[in-house]
């Protein structure tokens, strides 16, 4: 590790995009943690280890890590079928050595197959969905915790739109308030401070976070119809402890009696390959926003992520993954290097230590303004202009993608978007691996690439449409892989020709 660079890094500005991290994960880990029936403390301790162990071991310089909203619904049965939080940690913790060997038989380039226009899809459908999801907090509506990205809700079994819908009905001034200037100064601020130099050196979200809890306590004093209380409904609610051993006594640990239950191998085996594609995904979408487009060893990422579930579990976090909520954030927040990523877990250990009376005066309506703003970047309309440019074999699966991570969720977004994507592919090379060229009698078969059985069909029915009389080129000088059945195929043809009267010639390399 380039200690040097990565000092510099920090100073220069990863500290303020880590800041910016932690006030979006803060609020993220504890309604991932509710909603997942776990303590609260379980979600903090995930995005601490996320943070702080799991960014210095990644692949990734920008990729963030820590309990994700995408595995809520696998938790919440897991412990609910187990009966146990303390028995579910025993699964976490197997389901990291699974990552472990992933990672280290090389499987990380599963990530690769993923094509770019789902990638694209995913990170669009995301801002959606977070513009969706937090439109309602943004007008005081906090019934829903706010990380939840499912379409259909967990906490009063609506769905996106009528949460949406319900939430213009009861619009709370207050929050409206806070969380539109919100969007104002980040709206405004990198226009601001290319006039106002001295403003660069200030994390704009933090400052955002500021004018709302001196709002909200401005309206406390002087229009208490629009003040939004120190309640949990609305406001950050971080468990409060009165020293350490209180707060290490909060801790649950793994119960090893859970090793000798079966089901906890089937619930690790499920955790981990989950868990591991939403890491590799995430590691393919923050390379496609990192600025200066680096890869990622892929391989690293899921022994990094396997070594982080090892230490949550034993701690009693809930299961990590990279998130690109987060991820993207950063990139957003001008985060350029790993130690954004490790800033955001040392602010969530201070945050559980030493600040949690002070942070419980955030109200929720300036979060949502944060992450409002990272929506508007992910679904900007320019990424559906250049899509759409590119042709419909690229606009189809992107669009598909799109609907369902919108309308379902994140997993079956990917899986049916991919699945779309993969078709076309074999579409685009079973369509464009061979011409046929006639000028008079004269006829020339030219393959431009590789092919295999897919093809034999398409070239089937070139070879029976030449006509009787022809003088026949295949040109197959461009090959370097021919599957057997269409080098068969060809050498039947040309076997056989004279009997049709055409005569046949093959150009080889």
């Amino acid at each position: 590790m380039n200690f040097q660079y990565y000092r510099k890094s920090l100073l220069a500005g990863d500290w303020k995009s880590g800041i910016a991290v932690f006030l979006v994960a803060l609020p993220l880990c504890l309604g991932i943690a509710l909603a997942s029936g776990a303590p609260l403390m379980a979600g903090l301790v995930a995005g601490i280890i996320g943070g702080m162990l799991v960014s210095l071991l990644s692949g990734s310089e920008l990729s963030v890590s820590g309990p994700a909203a995408g595995l809520t619904i696998i938790v919440a049965n897991a412990i609910h079928e187990l009966g146990s939080f303390a028995g579910f940690l025993i699964a976490v913790i197997l389901a990291g050595v699974i990552q472990i060997i992933l990672g280290l038989i090389k499987m990380g380039k599963i990530g690769g197959f993923f094509p770019s226009s789902v990638i694209r899809g995913m990170l669009v459908a995301i801002g959606i969905v977070i513009i969706l999801k937090q439109i309602p907090h943004a007008f005081g509506d906090d019934l829903d915790f706010i990380g939840e990205f499912e379409f259909s809700q967990i906490a009063d079994g609506q769905n996106t739109f009528t949460e949406l819908m319900a939430s213009f009905r009861d619009i709370k001034l207050g929050a409206l308030i806070i969380s539109s200037l919100g969007l104002l100064i980040l709206f405004l601020w990198t226009a601001v401070a290319n006039k106002l130099r001295w403003m660069q050196a200030l994390p704009a979200s933090l400052i955002v976070v500021l004018f709302g809890v001196i709002l909200n306590l401005f309206f406390a004093g002087y229009a208490p119809q629009w003040y939004l209380g120190n309640s949990a409904e609305h406001m950050v609610s971080l468990p409060v402890f009165k020293n350490m051993n209180e707060a290490i006594s909060g801790l649950v640990l793994p119960d090893w009696s859970f090793f000798t239950n079966p089901k906890v191998y089937t619930i690790a085996f499920t955790l981990a390959i989950v868990a591991s594609l939403e890491s590799l995904l995430s590691l393919e979408a923050t390379e496609a926003l990192d600025p200066q487009k680096r890869i990622a060893s892929a391989d690293r990422e899921l022994i990094a992520q396997g070594i982080g579930n090892i230490s949550s579990g034993l701690l009693g976090g809930l299961p990590i993954t990279s998130v690109i909520v987060r991820s993207s954030t950063n990139i957003y927040a001008g985060g350029k290097s790993r130690m954004s990523g490790f800033v955001h877990g040392v602010l969530l250990l201070l945050a559980v230590l030493a600040l949690p009376m002070y942070l419980n005066k955030i109200p929720l309506a300036c979060l949502a303004s944060i992450l409002l703003y990272t929506g508007y970047k992910l679904a900007h309309p320019k990424e559906f202009k250049k899509v759409l440019s590119e042709g419909w074999k690229q606009w189809v699966p992107f669009l598909i993608t799109i609907a369902v991570v919108v309308g379902v969720d994140l997993l079956w977004g990917i899986f049916i978007g991919t699945v779309i994507g993969l078709i076309f592919v074999i579409i685009t090379n079973y369509s464009s691996v061979f011409s046929v060229f006639q000028n008079g009698n004269e006829v020339l078969i030219k393959f431009q690439k590789d092919v295999t059985f897919l093809h034999k069909m398409a070239l089937k029915e070139a070879l029976r449409k030449i006509p009787q009389g022809s003088d026949v080129y295949i040109d197959i000088s461009k090959v370097h892989f021919m599957d057997h059945d269409i080098n068969q195929l060809i050498q039947e043809f040309i076997s056989t020709a004279h009997e049709r009267g055409i005569e046949a010639d093959l150009k080889k390399k």
